[in-house]
């Protein structure tokens, strides 16, 4: 699993074979975790007619929960009553479902729903919206479709498991984020995916505890994305502590966004509270900023101070050192004395625009030559050549990291402890770069791997040219260097980097530019990517753009 790619039209019932297949994985390896209802449904399913089976995966696939007979059409199902009528016996359909008006409304058409009110009272023009507000106000009472519909033909189908079946796929794919489809693309070719070898024990959750915590964080930011208000999410939070480390994480950033909210509210204490008792990666620099904010000048130097002794990574130190120095003039303390930074090289361009298609390709189009070609690499060809270099470890086969077959990235990407847990792995990737052996094998992965999903590699912009471009004028030491400082923060250090790149083939050198339009100016993230960079002496120039009128 997943099977070869399909190169002619798939077999009518790939949908539920695909569902079969995740099925007798989950026997596989959660056995152990699955309730006596969901053990229960497993094997009825087995025991149902196919053309049941077939609907019954078509339903839970679609957007439901309620389906009307009239818009299911599936010929390799036939006649869709007959298929159904084994589901409604075992109560995972019901064709009574009591619907308000609201509901009902989302099923019918305009004139459907009109048919449903006095003639008197549809007057030409009026909104669905509106018809659904006035049949809710005549006839508040839930009643199932026949009663709504009297004599209609179609027949209304309840879908009465999707938690149960929602649950199965939580299991199977360790999130709610990816779906059945994924089989159907892998099979088509449309996605593909790095085949990691996967023991019994790869699974995501170790007890049933671990689903319901997922699935209650997964509520939690709902409700938060939804617009519900940062306290009440805090407070149907509540107190979690998972023993998982990836629902740990999980929970950690949940709670920093939360934090965050909150401060933008104004709600600062509970702001402070929910920082502290996070730890995601900047909750200790928002804690500063609340401190100071709040007029708390020694309780935020201690916490500098903290920073300072063990930074989490160089935003936090560039933060915290701006941070001190205000700290230092409210509590009169000397300032700390700060080692010189080596500015980048600047040049400034004056060109005709502005151009349709952005700053950088203009800049990019104005310097480059067939002696010395241009490209627009902004964040992917540093990024691409570590993916490149350092594949094998990156798909590792470590416990918690795969959990089923349709992973672009490992599931702990971004735990603070990533590095660590495949640092032999990295180690020898960097290794290869001692001698000129790692350009063929940069060469090898490009080819082989060529179109599969991960997070580092953006293979429409990375072509053979490039590529063999950036092997060409590029040190390996440089290269080193980029994927140390990748290493120590994938999702920080990502992004940042110059928008443009130029090459000398014949001399063999190159040059990073980062691109500055009229008014624009440096981020935070960037002047770490150009201060590393000029540390290490690696060339890398600022272009400031103005246009002529």
């Amino acid at each position: 699993m997943p099977s070869q790619p399909i190169t002619t039209d798939p077999p009518p019932l790939y949908y539920l074979d695909n569902f079969q297949q995740a099925l007798d994985w989950l026997q596989t390896r959660y056995a152990d975790l699955l309730t006596a209802q969901e053990q229960d449904f497993i094997r009825q399913f087995l025991l149902l007619p196919v053309p049941s089976r077939a609907l019954l995966v078509r339903l839970i696939m679609r957007k439901g929960p309620h389906f009307r007979s009239d818009r299911l059409s599936y010929p390799e199902i036939g006649c869709i009553p007959t298929a159904a009528g084994p589901l409604l016996e075992l109560d995972w359909l019901s064709d009574s479902q009591p619907l308000d008006a609201e509901q009902l409304g989302q099923l019918l058409r305009r004139e459907e729903l009109a048919a449903l009110l006095p003639a008197a009272t549809v007057r030409s023009g009026r909104r669905k919206p509106e018809l659904i507000a006035e049949l809710a106000a005549t006839q508040p009472q839930p009643r199932p479709f026949s009663q709504w519909c009297t004599g209609h033909t179609a027949s209304l189908f309840t879908l009465l498991i999707g938690e149960l079946c929602e649950t199965l796929r939580l299991m199977f794919f360790g999130n709610l984020g990816q779906g059945w489809e994924e089989f159907v693309l892998a099979q088509l070719g449309i996605f593909r995916y790095e085949q990691v070898e996967l023991g019994p024990d790869s699974r995501g959750f170790h007890c049933r505890e671990d689903i319901e915590c997922y699935r209650h964080l997964h509520r939690c930011r709902q409700a938060l994305d939804e617009g519900m208000a940062a306290g009440e999410v805090a407070e149907l939070l509540g107190e979690q502590r998972p023993d998982n480390p990836w629902l740990a994480s999980r929970l950690a950033r949940l709670q920093f966004s939360l934090a965050r909210q909150l401060e933008r509210e104004e709600q600062l204490d509970a702001a402070l509270a929910l920082y502290q008792r996070s730890g995601w990666r900047g909750a200790r620099q928002r804690q500063i900023r609340i401190l100071e904010k709040r007029r708390d000048h020694v309780r935020a130097h201690a916490l500098v101070q903290q920073a300072l002794a063990e930074p989490e990574d160089d935003a936090e130190m560039q933060l915290v050192l701006r941070a001190e120095r205000r700290l230092a003039r409210q509590l009169g303390l000397p300032p700390r004395a700060v080692a010189g930074k080596a500015d980048s090289p600047r040049f400034d361009l004056v060109l005709p625009g502005p151009h349709p298609l952005g700053v950088e390709l203009a800049v990019r189009e104005h310097l480059s030559s067939d002696q010395a070609p241009v490209y627009y690499v902004e964040n992917s060809l540093i990024t691409g050549l570590f993916g490149l270099l350092c594949w094998e470890a990156i798909f590792a086969p470590l416990p918690g990291a795969f959990f089923h077959p349709f992973h672009s990235a490992p599931a702990d990407l971004h735990s603070p402890d990533f590095h660590s847990r495949r640092r032999q792995a990295f180690d020898r990737c960097l290794a290869r770069l001692e001698s000129d052996s790692y350009r063929q094998h940069l060469r090898h992965i490009w080819r082989h791997k060529q179109g599969i999903q991960t997070p580092f590699v953006n293979w429409a912009l990375l072509s053979e040219e490039l590529l063999e471009m950036a092997l060409h004028c590029l040190p390996a030491r440089h290269l080193q260097l980029w994927c140390q400082r990748l290493l120590a923060d994938l999702l920080a250090h990502r992004t940042g980097m110059p928008d443009l790149i130029q090459f000398w083939p014949q001399q063999q050198r190159y040059r990073m530019i980062e691109v500055k339009g009229p008014g624009d100016r440096l981020q935070d993230n960037q002047r770490r990517w150009l201060d590393y960079c000029a540390r290490h002496q690696m060339p890398v120039e600022v272009c400031y753009v103005q246009w002529t009128r």
